[in-house]
């Protein structure tokens, strides 16, 4: 782990705009630096970069973050990786605090195993390239699959020899551990001890985001129907197949500018695929996609075009894919070969501008495609046809945006003739199933339900709980905490006739401390609760400190809440030419009066229909002891009228 003054001393010498300027071309325009976002496709530049506050921020897609995010985000770094990165940008020593012994181990054995597989793809990629039967065999087969020897390297193909110990031997000599070669699966153990899995087959390396060989997928050559034809590395702790997409180490940087994704199956798809020009490409791997998998293409981009052959039988089997992706919100689209065909031939038989030409023109949304599709199967049967109908709605009612899921209802409803109402009733009742998964509250008895129709969906930000009620007071809160924390706000005499200086950040803990009040959303809360708990001196240090917080979630948050005006000053800008830093005084005991004067509405609403309830039930003693805290809430509610309008006026 890197220790925490090495951390400091990367974040004080790292510029952003020094680092990012690296990557994007900068125009200064008043005290900013201006660009193109390289997160969303965009013609004018609206990615702005504040050298002053250490910030970017992209005013047009929202994203957000400090130096480390930044690089983070651009290279697809771990937040480690990152500050690696800029530590040899700026000849920054980075010193590692003490393991305990049990991370050590673990961090060892990854470390190993990673090491192992590297020497691997170094032996497996010279066997190709330097030894007869690698030539021979595995470039002779690679190059006549059309693939070109810079694309060989790219992918770091090789060839391992069919030679039943040769890998290990090699590999025992060069001081590597049994236990890891067994490990990760490059050896297995038998009685007469280890053996090479891939012997006497084309290797292809997996990589993971970070390039580091993880793993190795194997073809053999020969014509054997008994031996498995591509054989994979196991699980390991370096290797889980659900997290990893074959090719997404070439191809995030492209995903990224393009903001388009092509999903095909195998190897041979993808290095095809770039041997043609194109590069936005990855596979599953053979394997049926995963959430893990889609996640990972959403963090580069949410637009994702899955390439199928000809194969109807084989495309029908993989539609849950199509769903999946629709379930996490990505935009689908789909585009099919011709019979017999499939990306890796594609690619050989045409020109890299007819690839991208093909796929242009018949790229299609899932709608169209799987009603296609599927109305072949369907022809006249009616039951067919209403198999079709359901399988269709099933896919719309996995999309999680109300906007979108009307839109694909709308081009259904055209494309088969039937009635807009009837399927998004369709819709309506399957999302309610899965709301409930069989769990729904029965109803009172002597009662009916009644029919329920969908709420109307409004979108959140992913990270922001949604209790919007209280949510905008306790984001004012954050925001003078962040700001002007440490700024002296009054002037308390105590009982020794002593004076205090009360700053911003003592009279809100205090104010809601007394209380026992938490935030509700919360992730204001643990920004709040974290502020409590540091020590510094100045706002700047505050503001540092959650600019640079290690997770991004926090980092983005708190520089959003920092990037904007608190809505309950509108006012005072308006009346008043003094600066807000001259305003605490009047603007802070307002926010905290008006988050109480919140609760207490809340709390009163709640009462209330407590009372009604024990009304109808006819529980007396209940009833006045509701009556009774309620008289306090309003009592209590008139007071902080009193003292909002004493601010105010």
């Amino acid at each position: 782990m890197i220790d925490k003054n090495t951390i400091h001393a990367i974040l004080a010498a790292a510029d952003i705009k020094d680092v990012i300027g690296d990557f994007l071309t900068l125009k200064k325009r008043g005290a900013n630096y201006w660009a193109c976002c390289p997160f969303h496709g965009e013609k004018t530049p609206s990615f702005s970069v504040s050298p002053a506050k250490g910030i970017y921020k992209c005013f047009g897609c929202g994203v957000a973050g400090n130096v480390v995010s930044f690089v983070m985000a651009h290279e697809s770094l771990t937040y480690v990786e990152a500050l690696k990165y800029l530590a040899r940008k700026y000849n920054i020593e980075i010193r590692e605090r003490e393991l305990t012994p049990e991370e050590q181990k673990e961090n060892n054995n990854r470390e190993s195993m990673m090491v192992l597989s590297s020497y691997a793809q170094d032996y497996f990629s010279e066997q190709l390239w330097v030894s007869p039967a690698g030539q021979a065999i595995g470039l002779s087969y690679f190059r006549e699959r059309g693939f070109s020897d810079p694309v060989i390297r790219k992918f770091q193909l090789g060839y391992s020899p069919d030679m039943r110990t040769a890998f290990s031997d090699m590999a025992l000599k060069a001081g590597y551990k049994k236990e890891f070669l067994v490990a990760t699966g490059l050896s297995i153990e038998g009685d007469h001890g280890l053996f090479d899995r891939f012997a006497g087959r084309v290797m292809f390396p997996i990589h993971s985001l970070s390039g580091r060989v993880i793993a190795f997928g194997a073809r053999t050559l020969r014509q054997d129907k008994n031996v498995a034809k591509y054989l994979n590395s196991p699980e390991s702790e370096i290797y889980s197949k659900t997290f990893v997409l074959y090719g997404i180490f070439q191809a995030k940087n492209t995903i990224v500018r393009s903001q388009q994704c092509y999903l095909v199956e195998g190897y041979t798809d993808v290095i095809s695929m770039h041997q043609a020009g194109i590069e936005n490409v990855v596979a599953s791997s053979g394997t049926s996609l995963t959430i893990e998998q889609i996640r990972l293409i959403k963090r580069f981009t949410p637009n994702v075009t899955v390439l199928y052959d000809g194969d109807a039988a084989g495309i029908k089997a993989s539609l849950r894919g199509i769903d999946m992706l629709l379930e996490e919100g990505m935009n689908v689209k789909v585009a099919l070969f011709p019979d017999g065909e499939d990306p890796d031939s594609f690619a050989r038989k045409h020109s890299s501008s007819e690839f991208e030409t093909f796929l242009k023109d018949n790229e299609q949304d899932f709608i169209s495609f799987k009603t296609k599709l599927l109305s072949n199967a369907a022809k006249n049967d009616p039951l067919r046809r209403a198999e079709l109908i359901k399988d269709v709605v099933r896919s719309i009612g996995a999309i999680p945006d109300a906007i979108t899921r009307t839109v694909y209802v709308k081009e259904c409803s055209r494309l088969m003739d039937i009635d807009e109402d009837v399927l998004m009733r369709e819709v309506a009742k399957l999302r309610r199933e899965k709301l409930y998964d069989g769990n729904r509250p029965p109803a009172p008895a002597g009662e009916t339900p009644t029919p329920e129709t969908p709420p109307p969906s409004v979108p959140l930000p992913g990270f922001i709980e949604p209790n919007s009620y209280f949510a905008s007071s306790e984001e004012e809160i954050i925001y003078y905490l962040l700001k002007y924390g440490t700024n002296p706000l009054f002037t308390r005499i105590g009982e020794d006739n002593e004076t205090h200086i009360v700053n911003v950040s003592e009279y809100i803990m205090t104010e809601l401390l007394n209380d026992d009040l938490k935030f509700t959303n919360l992730h204001y809360r643990q920004l709040f609760e974290e502020y409590a708990g540091l020590t510094e001196h100045d706002n700047q240090a505050y503001i540092k400190h959650f600019i640079h917080h290690p997770d991004a979630r926090l980092s983005t948050l708190a520089i959003h809440i920092m990037d904007k005006l608190p809505p309950l000053t509108v006012e005072d800008y308006i009346n008043s030419t003094a600066p807000e830093s001259l305003q605490l005084l009047h603007t802070i005991p307002k926010v905290i009066l008006v988050y109480k004067s919140r609760i207490i509405e809340v709390a009163a609403k709640s009462l209330m229909q407590q009372q009604l309830d024990a009304q109808t039930a006819n529980d007396k003693a209940q009833v006045q002891m509701l009556s009774e805290r309620i008289a306090q809430l309003h009592e209590t509610r008139t007071r902080l009228s009193k003292d909002l309008k004493r601010l105010i006026f």
